[in-house]
């Protein structure tokens, strides 16, 4: 990681933002120029082993660089020589700093009154719901009086375009959605399908972003609730309990949590609307203005990687944007008087940094005078919210699975591989197909069971679906229970054991203290669908069974996990055994749930004739770049119609619910903003990946790829498929060993660019030597074949990769 360093003042100069300044490089940078000739050499003589070069940004900003320099000018002429074609718009800022929008919206306090129970003491600045007791009471849940702290975490839906004032709400409209769907943009009293759907679509209102994602940014109220009882004898019942609500619209509330321990301890001691409105105004007093807007693609590329400076480079724009405003300013103001920046350069106090990971960004908030560190994760993705684990959901459920399999209840759409299905898997069906969920959690804290709703709505996702969380109670009680079963398809977390009791108001239920799942037995069995009738009839030999069991006794005996989902589960906890990290396990996660999306295509596809799930199958299947074909690849027939027939189930399970629709507006809209239509890069990448081609088809998909991949946007969309959960960027080098030249130039060509790119770099870093000894070796033969000598020239970057590999080679030899 680049670190970033204070400038010394310049000495000839005073108050000048605009003088060139010099400062130490990092250890990992390269010189800017060096003979192509001259192998590098260590201090005493040896070469050095850095082999291939990594090529590296032009520049790091810091708190006084100038808004221009000499380096950020040359990372744009390598961006023209490579052919890289960068966005031209100016760079935004995801919470700009002159936005109206406020971090925190309210503020809410209650207590528990002994003789009228849990009470409202003060909504901060203007009342949220005029149902003060329906909030009292989600603040204050179930056995709190036993536990010194709590956290709870609800939804709340409150449509801004129809706010007159701050302080005006539609009692009945806030009580039902807070109780039920968590802001789904309906009533929970309401079952139209249609209402369901197009409730999402509120949630581009005074959005103008053109890369935003239909469905990113949902007009919901996100509450994290803290609850403290401290001990008095002097009191009633002997405790005082309070507790104090954030209500924010970003995703990222658990940001919050020191901040509300401080404040809940202080309104302890002083009581007053005074305490709420400290704490209201630091934290919307919160400087993000410095953290860019990505892309969705750019989010995605991000969370499916661990390196630490990725797209560090728009961190570095947006300074460098800042301060030039500032250098006008001031210069307007006072033409005279030194400028803000070159203050901070003298006084050796750096005011803006880059994060030292790029996948948060660090701020601070300054409540009663204390400086609170402050982490806001830099890539969301929908049905993101707040801090929880993957990996703890995962561990709940399957360690007791593992150490004593008990059977489920056969459903076709939750026990895809019969009785013994995994339980994990089992809950990823149950939220695919709009089932009724519950995670009980007796003399646990809510705060668990919340956190364990908010994991399986993001695992369901996958960062590719949505419309779980519109439909989620992270925490609710027995007093909602009416409002509850009104909600089509919910999860919720409770902790009153007596939800155990009524099957009938669940499909499955999670017990959060003993790790196992239990299919309802008044669970509603779903009927025969024309699609399963058209598949049995395409193919007899695979047709599933009314158990949700795919095919029949022989192909059962040739392959008993046809779907897959056993391998799956053994391969996440082994990465789980192997600590390889959250980040990992969620990108895993991320591919599943989007296999899932393309088998369901590929079935619609084969069952119906066509596919919603799939746009632009005509302009892939057009062979504009030579290639054609489009969808999810099978090594043959035969392994195709066993997966379908293992999944038949739970995909018409999925294709009537409101993460099904929605995912048809997320692809339409996507569709707009593809930057390359003619060309299925996720099918041409598994064709490379899982088919043995010869070698006249996989030359036709080197070279598409080369001339079609070009832009900034288009090598994102490429890197999409490829992450390195995927093995990275390995198949595509295999084209450097193709047999005909032309293919080797343009794998080179495309590399190439990759590299110049603020993401593909650090793709190209995971190749392994023997692809970059390879690069280089192609890339000498397409230099001669110009005619531009014997020598390899320069990559393009300031980067002499002939003399670096020719070092470590003699070295090896």
């Amino acid at each position: 990681m680049t670190s970033v360093l204070s400038y010394r003042p310049s000495t000839s100069s005073t108050g000048n933002i605009n003088a060139p300044l010099n400062r130490q490089t990092s250890l990992s940078s390269f010189p800017s120029t060096r003979t192509a000739s001259s192998p590098s050499m260590r201090s005493n003589g040896t070469p050095n082993n850095n082999v291939p070069p990594l090529p590296r940004r032009g520049s790091v900003s810091s708190s006084s660089r100038a808004p221009s320099t000499p380096s950020s000018s040359s990372t744009r002429q390598t961006r023209q020589q490579i052919g890289i074609s960068k966005p031209t718009r100016r760079l935004k800022s995801q919470y700009p700093a002159n936005s109206t929008e406020r971090h925190v919206e309210y503020i809410l306090v209650a207590s528990f009154h002994v003789d009228r129970g849990p009470i409202m003491e003060h909504q901060y600045p203007g009342a949220i719901s005029g149902d003060e007791n329906m909030l009292a009471e989600l603040m204050l849940p179930d056995q709190v009086h036993n536990r010194k702290e709590d956290w709870t975490i609800f939804f709340l839906h409150k449509d801004t375009s129809e706010e007159v004032d701050m302080t005006e709400a539609d009692g009945t409209d806030s009580k039902i959605d807070a109780q039920g769907d968590g802001g789904n943009g309906v009533t929970n009293g309401s079952t139209s399908e249609e209402d369901e759907i197009d409730g999402p679509k509120l949630e581009k209102e005074g959005n103008d972003h053109e890369d935003d994602e239909g469905g990113e940014g949902p007009p919901l109220i996100y509450v994290l609730n803290l609850v403290n009882t401290k001990h008095d004898a002097s009191v009633k019942r002997g405790a005082v309990v309070k507790a104090m609500a954030i209500c924010t619209r970003h995703p990222f509330l658990h940001i919050y949590k020191p901040l509300l321990l401080l404040a809940l301890e202080e309104y302890f001691k002083s009581p007053y609307p005074e305490t709420l409105e400290s704490l209201y105004e630091a934290v919307n007093s919160m400087d993000l203005s410095l953290m860019p807007r990505l892309t969705m693609l750019e989010r995605h590329i991000l969370l499916a990687s661990d390196a630490k400076d990725l797209f560090v480079e728009k961190f570095d724009e947006l300074i460098q944007q800042r301060m030039a405003e500032e250098a006008n300013n001031n210069s307007v103001s006072s033409p005279n008087s030194p400028s803000k920046g070159s203050a901070d350069i003298v006084g050796h106090r750096p005011r803006y940094s880059v994060p030292r990971d790029t996948h948060e960004f660090e701020s601070k908030v300054i409540y009663n005078q204390i400086p609170v560190p402050i982490k806001v994760p830099t890539g969301i993705c929908p049905e993101t919210i707040g801090d929880f684990s993957f990996i703890k959901l995962i561990q709940t459920f399957s360690a007791p699975h593992a150490a004593s399999p008990q059977p489920f209840a056969l459903h076709p759409h939750l026990t895809t591989s019969g009785a013994y299905t995994h339980p994990v898997i089992v809950l990823i069906n149950a939220l695919l197909t709009q089932k009724r969920v519950i995670f009980l959690g007796h003399n646990r804290p809510s705060g668990e069971v919340a956190e364990a709703v908010l994991a399986a709505c993001a695992l369901a996702s996958g960062s590719v679906l949505r419309g779980f969380t519109r439909h989620a109670f992270p925490y609710t009680d027995l007093t909602k229970i009416d409002d509850l079963l009104n909600v089509p398809g919910f999860i919720a977390g409770v902790t009153n054991p007596t939800f155990a009791n009524h099957q009938e108001w669940w499909d499955l239920l999670c017990d959060v203290p003993t790790g196992r799942m239990k299919i309802s037995s008044r669970i509603e069995q779903p009927m025969i669908t024309d699609g399963m009738l058209y598949f049995q009839q395409q193919n007899p030999g695979y047709a599933p069974n009314i158990n949700g069991i795919g095919g029949n006794a022989t192909s059962l005996a040739a392959n008993g996990d046809a779907a897959g989902d056993a391998a799956f589960m053994e391969s996440i906890n082994l990465s789980i055994a192997s600590r390889h990290g959250e980040s990992a396990i969620r990108s895993k996660w991320r591919d599943y749930i989007l296999k899932f999306t393309r088998v369901a295509a590929a079935f619609e596809e084969s069952v119906y004739g066509a596919s919603a799930l799939y746009i632009g199958a005509a302009e892939a299947d057009a062979g504009s770049h030579g290639v054609h074909g489009h969808g999810y690849v099978w090594p043959d027939d035969a392994t195709k119609a066993r997966e379908l027939g293992a999944n038949v189930w739970r995909i018409e399970g999925w294709r009537n619910t409101r993460s099904y629709y929605a995912f048809i507006q997320d692809l339409a809209a996507a569709w707009e903003r593809k930057p390359i239509r003619s060309l299925d890069l996720a099918h041409q990448h598994d064709r490379l990946r899982l088919l043995k081609l010869s070698h006249e088809d996989s030359g036709a998909i080197y070279v598409a790829l080369s001339a079609s991949v070009k832009t900034y946007d288009e090598i994102c969309q490429l890197l999409c498929v490829t992450p390195e959960s995927n093995a990275g960027l390995f198949y595509i080098s295999l084209g450097l060993f193709h047999p005909n030249s032309k293919v080797r130039a343009s794998t080179v060509d495309l590399l190439e660019r990759i590299m110049g790119h603020d993401a593909g770099r650090h793709f190209w870093a995971q190749l392994g030597r023997f692809a970059k000894l390879a690069f280089l070796r192609a890339k000498r033969e397409s230099a001669k074949g110009n005619d531009e000598g014997d020598s390899p020239t320069e990559n393009g970057l300031g980067l002499s990769m002939d003399a670096r590999v020719r070092a470590g080679m003699a070295r090896n030899s």
